[in-house]
């Protein structure tokens, strides 16, 4: 009897910049060491990451702490853009994913088009990067970035009535 074949999805390779590098390895080591099964997998992404300088080239295309990034996840269902945080600057964001979690465990490192798997409550999921931004797709300026400073009184005072 013939054995059903997988098809097995090749790790891409995974760029992590310097100054981040011993962070995450602490961060990662200290989950791991707790049994935290996403701290094992970040742990895992860390070890077998290249650790390249703050000013690589091609930097711009990988997602590192602080990155917008827009994805897919099981081959093109729904779309979202997330930026990539430290676990304490989550807070109760959905649009702030920590690097100690499943998915952003899978995202640190990748660059646009890369497809990596990961797990949620038993499941394999896999999510490919689209773009990477390092600003918010999302903000629109309160002032306009031209505007000389000026104060903010605007009561009209006691002529108003």
């Amino acid at each position: 009897m013939k054995q059903k074949e997988c098809a097995v999805l090749p790790l891409p390779k995974i760029a992590l910049v310097a100054s981040e590098y011993p962070r995450l390895e602490q961060l990662a080591r200290r989950a791991a060491q707790r049994g935290d099964l996403d701290g094992i997998f970040l742990l895992g992404e860390v070890n077998r990451a290249d650790i390249v300088p703050d000013e690589w080239d091609d930097l711009r295309s990988r997602v590192i702490v602080g990155s917008w990034v827009t994805f897919c996840t099981n081959w093109g269902v729904p779309r979202r853009i997330v930026q990539l945080v430290w676990p304490e600057e989550c807070w109760s964001d959905p649009a702030r994913i920590s690097v100690l979690t499943p998915l952003g465990a899978a995202l640190i490192g990748l660059q646009v088009g890369d497809q990596m798997p990961y797990v949620v409550g038993g499941c394999l999921n896999v999510v490919r990067v689209l773009n990477v931004t390092r600003s918010s797709p999302n903000v629109v300026p309160l002032f306009p970035a031209n505007r000389r400073s000026r104060p903010l009184d605007d009561d009209p005072g006691p002529t108003a009535a």
